[in-house]
């Protein structure tokens, strides 16, 4: 995409696009600008852009009326330089795509468990006796979770998919990279599918937990792990007291399964020693997602099924390095250990206070609070809530600037001032001033490797990730503090050096990851340990809950379909329902249903 891209369509005509439609475009190729009343985008140098960003980063009243956000894109090595140039700067003002999709995930395994990761590996899930698959679609998400649940099946474990819709991939799973995918008839992989109502999740394990309760008491000593729950875990008794309260009605009514699935589901569990749950979003993004979390590890917990091989928690993060962004300090509040290394290293005392997350930095840009937008590898106004209030908002900045690959969506919504800086893509080759450069990623399983681009970059203009973030720091901070920012953009092993003095788990960082394959990060819970304020792990009580869905109002007409394929009556055939519905009659948004009795048939419309 070149300037004269930009020069032939308007800021109005690419917003009026579809999002596909603007990817398709291609590569970015150099900065662009809108400037205050502009109705186009306009070529800018790099020098002239960074300035521009940092005149007005200088010229806010406080650090927290600036935002920097990230998207799970962002690698190790760029993301450790963003926060710490946010928080040299003066703000933890650090939303992330984690707000929108696994922060239920973080907050639950943080309260339960003291640490807001998973604590399984691919091997524990190949050898896993019993995998839930919850609330996700690895067939269509994340299709190499696939061969990992293959060679579960392999080994004699079994998989139970529970999800409001089911999947061909879950269903069988033909493996593209093996002879038997190609030749053979593929894999079945779910020996069970709960075809569970949205939200019912926090139900269907509130219902596993009752069943675990009442099998130990008729067999006493033989379902639950007491030497577990005695040794590593507090809050049993009351946990155990809650969940008898809970009713088999509402439990029948919010899962939408019935008895006999459920009873079927725990023999499979009684019948295993070894369990792992796996999640996705169809679990976190309730307004009860805490809570759903939380009663997986009761689940878990209740059979010692937590730091056990082939046993333990599995949130299934999207983008390659969501996880690692948030190990690298992208978060609004990072505990206090960490910003203290962090000031050790460098020589300053980052802000303690918390800052913003998403929606609280849309807030505060619709009301005035934010003023500065800074987007790393991502697209905020389609990844966030409430899609017309966050384009309102973010139309509400003085400065608005987006780094980015492809054109997107957030582009097409500027501030007063706004800047597209296009950047290296994880595919291209990276060469500065040291050589040949390398990045690093953290996946869902914690583990760590490097990822090296192999193409010739798209432009001759673009600067990596890390090159903008440090001549940013650079313009905006000087030398104060004294942050070696050219050394950082010169040698990204510089950075991996830092971070070796300031994330736990990344001690010789540079070594550890040289070697093919990367490494694993330590997760306490694996060894018993427990960073909790008790030092154990933590049961809960989790009160019901389910989604309530609003009498549906139902306006049924029957109006004949005529030969030429026409018909009559008053339901609306374009437009929205909602525009086009005579004044008294109700629609949704379902589609018409057809009598196939005859011919010509039978309408009805709802």
């Amino acid at each position: 995409m070149t300037r004269e891209f930009f020069r032939d369509h308007s800021i109005a005509e690419l917003g009026a696009m579809s999002d596909y439609w603007l990817n398709q475009q291609g590569r970015l190729t150099e900065p662009m600008v809108k400037r205050p009343g502009a109705t186009h985008y306009e070529p800018i140098g790099w020098d002239e852009a960074l300035g521009l960003l940092a005149e007005e980063l200088k010229g806010l009243d406080s650090p927290d009326e600036a935002l920097f956000y990230v998207s799970g894109r962002l690698n190790n090595e760029a993301a450790f330089l963003l926060q710490l140039f946010a928080r040299a700067f003066g703000t933890n003002n650090l939303p992330d795509c984690s707000n929108m999709c696994h922060e239920s995930s973080g907050f639950g395994l943080g309260e339960t468990l003291g640490i807001g990761k998973g604590s399984v590996s691919l091997d524990d899930i190949h050898t896993s006796d019993l995998v839930f698959v919850v609330g996700q679609n690895p067939g269509t998400n994340h299709p190499r979770m696939l061969s990992a649940l293959e060679e579960t099946k392999r080994n004699g474990g079994r998989v139970v998919a529970v999800n409001t819709l089911p999947e061909a991939g879950l269903m069988r799973f033909k493996h593209p990279q093996k002879a038997r995918g190609i030749f053979g008839r593929g894999t079945p992989i779910a020996d069970q599918f709960l075809h569970i109502r949205a939200g019912g999740d926090l139900a269907l394990f509130q219902a596993l937990n009752l069943m675990l309760l009442e099998a130990e008491d008729a067999a006493p000593g033989a379902v639950l792990d007491h030497d577990f729950i005695r040794a590593r875990t507090t809050g049993f008794e009351e946990f155990a007291e809650h969940t008898r309260k809970h009713s088999w009605d509402d439990i029948l009514a919010a899962t939408g399964l019935t008895r006999d699935e459920i009873e079927e589901l725990f023999d499979r569990v009684l019948g295993s020693r070894r369990i792992i749950v796996c999640w996705a979003m169809g679990v976190t993004q309730h307004k009860h997602g805490v809570a759903t979390v939380r009663e997986i590890v009761n689940f878990l917990m209740a059979r010692g099924n937590i730091g056990r091989p082939g046993a333990g928690v599995c949130p299934v993060r999207g983008h390659s390095n969501v996880q690692g962004d948030r190990t690298m300090g992208v978060w609004e509040q990072m505990p206090q250990s960490f910003l203290d290394a962090l000031g050790r290293e460098f020589g300053f005392t980052p802000p303690s206070r918390h800052g913003l997350d998403a929606v609280g930095s849309i807030r505060a840009m619709h009301e005035g609070r934010a003023k500065v937008f800074l987007g790393v590898a991502g697209n905020f106004v389609r990844a966030t809530p409430d899609s017309a209030l966050t384009e309102e908002a973010m139309r509400r900045c003085r400065l608005t600037a987006h780094v980015s690959t492809k054109l997107n969506r957030s582009h097409t919504v500027c501030g007063r001032t706004a800047l597209i800086l296009p950047t290296l893509g994880r595919s291209d080759r990276d060469v500065q001033a040291s050589g040949e450069q390398f990045v690093t990623v953290e996946d869902s399983m914690s583990e760590v490797h490097a990822s090296r681009g192999k193409l010739p970059p798209a432009s001759p203009h673009l600067l990596s990730e890390v090159a903008i973030v440090a001549r940013l720091a650079r313009a905006v901070l000087g030398d104060e503090p004294s942050i070696p920012w050219e050394e950082f953009e010169a040698d990204y092993g510089t950075i991996r050096d830092r971070i070796s003095r300031v994330v736990p788990g990344f001690e010789d960082f540079n070594a550890r990851v040289a070697v093919p394959g990367g490494f694993r990060l330590p997760n306490p819970v694996n060894e018993g340990v427990f960073p909790t304020p008790s030092g154990k792990a933590v049961f809960t009580c989790n009160d019901f809950t389910m989604p309530e869905i609003p009498p549906v109002i139902c306006c049924c007409r029957r109006s004949a379909r005529t030969t030429s394929g026409t018909r009559s009556g008053t339901r609306p055939t374009t437009g929205t329902a909602a525009s086009t519905t005579p004044a008294g009659s109700s629609w949704s948004t379902r589609p018409t249903l057809r009598n196939s009795a005859s011919p010509t048939g039978t309408w009805w419309t709802w």
